[in-house]
């Protein structure tokens, strides 16, 4: 292979398109804890619905459900934590970094159980993220 060949194909290598995720395909700014909020709402009340059930097809279902959503909690809480949180915020709010890791841990345990005890505390600790958020767009 020619040296000019050899340095056309890693140059095709190099400029070829590569895939990427985002919140989008823009940095839009628009954030709010209110999705992850939101899913973990159908958490619970997946898990609600699945300890009321006898219908084995149904829970099976609901198990599969509420899988889907943890993941989506988990999702736009680390679109906040990485995207949306800066330094001077974690500088005001210490406790952000803890809070976002147990929301996150929490919302996995979520896909793990149907203890609606584990989606109040995600609901609990979300709420607590969506307190901080707000004080922050104030600023």
């Amino acid at each position: 292979m020619r040296i000019a060949d050899q340095l056309l194909a890693i140059i095709d290598q190099v400029s070829a398109p590569q895939v990427v995720h985002a919140h989008c395909d823009l940095p839009c700014g628009v954030y709010d804890p209110a999705q992850a909020r939101i899913e973990a709402e159908s958490v619970k009340n997946t898990m609600d619905k699945y300890n009321a059930s006898t219908d084995e097809s149904f829970k099976v279902r609901a198990i599969v459900i509420k899988e889907e959503r943890a993941d989506l909690v988990k999702h736009h809480l680390w679109v906040l934590w990485t995207d949306y949180f800066k330094p001077e915020h974690l500088e005001k709010y210490p406790q952000l970094h803890d809070l976002f890791w147990k929301a996150t841990k929490t919302a996995g345990e979520a896909k793990k159980t149907n203890d609606a005890a584990v989606a109040e505390s995600l609901l609990s600790q979300i709420a607590e993220i969506d307190k901080i958020f707000w004080e922050t767009k104030k600023a």
